[in-house]
C-alpha cells in the first residue's frame, strides 16, 4: 500500500497525532547547503525560514509584456544555430533508438490548463509512466539518453512550447497533473508565474534531488522520497523565485544553468 500524505494545503498541522503509516510532507530544507542563505530570514516565532522581503515584488499573474518580448525573441535566435543540432540529435534517435522521437507529456502552466510539453525521449518507451524518476527506472535510460540528459539537450524542443506561449525560459518546472491537484492552493500560487525551461529550484536543487532519487529503487520509494523531500522544497524555491524576479535575475539564471552545463562543478556566481 502507498504511504498517506499530508497535504500541506490543509494548513499547520504541527498538532495533529501522527497516523501509523501516514508521511507528512516536509521541506528537505538546508539553506547552506544548497546555497539559498542570502536569500532568507528567519520568521519570529518559531524560527523558520521563509523568503526576505523581496526588493521588488513581481507584477501581476503569469507573465508581463516585456518577458513574453524577450522569451520569443531569445527563442527565435536560438533556433537558428540549434536547428541543425535538434535535426541531428532526430537523426540520431531515429537511427540507434527508432520511434517515437519525442517524448510529450502533459504538464500544467495553470491549475485546469494542460499543455503538452515536449522533449527529447532519452528512455525506453512503455505502455504507462508516471511519476518522479528514480532509480527503478534507471535502466530505461538510454545511452544516447544518457547524453542528452547531461547536457540538457533533450530540453531544446521546448523552445517550440516557448514560442506558442505555454512556457518562458525562467520559471517554475511544470508540474504533472497529480500535483497540481494533491497541492491545489499552493500551485495556484506557484504557477502565478509561467512554467519555465530551467529556474531559481532547477539550479540550485536539481542536483541535490538527483542524488536523493538515485537512491529510490522503487517506485513507493520514489514516491514517498519526492512528495516528502524534493517537492516542498522545490515549491519553495519557487516562490522566492516569484517574490524577487526580474529581468537581471533571469539572466543570471540562464547564465549560470548555462555554465552549470558546459562545465562540471561550476560555482555559481552572486
Amino acid at each position: 500500500m502507498p504511504p498517506h500524505y499530508v497535504n500541506r494545503d490543509q494548513g499547520p498541522q504541527h498538532d495533529q497525532p501522527k497516523v501509523a503509516g501516514q508521511v507528512t510532507v516536509q521541506h528537505d530544507w538546508n539553506s547552506e547547503k544548497i546555497g539559498l542563505a542570502p536569500f532568507l530570514a528567519p520568521l519570529p516565532g518559531d524560527g523558520s525560514l521563509i523568503a526576505s522581503p523581496p526588493v521588488r515584488r513581481a507584477p501581476g499573474a503569469g507573465i508581463t509584456l516585456g518577458k513574453r518580448l524577450f522569451d520569443v525573441a531569445l527563442a527565435l535566435l536560438l533556433l537558428v544555430p540549434l536547428s541543425v543540432l535538434m535535426l541531428a540529435v532526430a537523426g540520431l534517435l531515429l537511427v540507434f533508438e527508432g520511434r517515437p522521437i519525442l517524448y510529450v507529456s502533459e504538464r500544467m502552466r495553470a491549475p485546469g490548463q494542460p499543455f503538452q510539453l515536449i522533449k527529447f525521449r532519452t528512455m525506453t518507451a512503455v505502455e504507462k509512466d508516471a511519476g518522479a524518476t528514480g532509480a527503478h527506472k534507471a535502466w530505461r535510460i538510454t545511452r544516447l539518453g544518457c547524453v542528452l540528459r547531461r547536457t540538457r539537450i533533450d530540453e531544446l524542443p521546448q523552445l517550440f512550447n516557448i514560442l506558442k506561449g505555454d512556457m518562458s525560459f525562467v520559471g517554475p518546472r511544470p508540474p504533472l497533473r497529480e500535483y497540481v491537484e494533491r497541492f491545489p492552493r499552493r500551485y495556484t500560487q506557484v504557477l502565478r508565474t509561467r512554467p519555465g525551461v530551467t529556474g531559481l529550484a532547477t539550479l540550485i536543487y536539481h542536483a541535490h534531488e538527483d542524488r536523493i532519487m538515485a537512491r529510490c529503487h522503487s517506485p513507493e520509494a520514489t514516491e514517498a522520497a519526492y512528495y516528502r523531500r524534493c517537492l516542498p522544497t522545490k515549491l519553495r524555491l519557487d516562490l522566492i523565485y516569484q517574490q524577487r524576479r526580474t529581468l537581471g535575475l533571469d539572466l543570471w539564471i540562464i547564465f549560470n544553468t548555462v555554465m552549470t552545463v558546459i562545465i562540471p562543478g561550476w560555482k555559481r556566481r552572486r
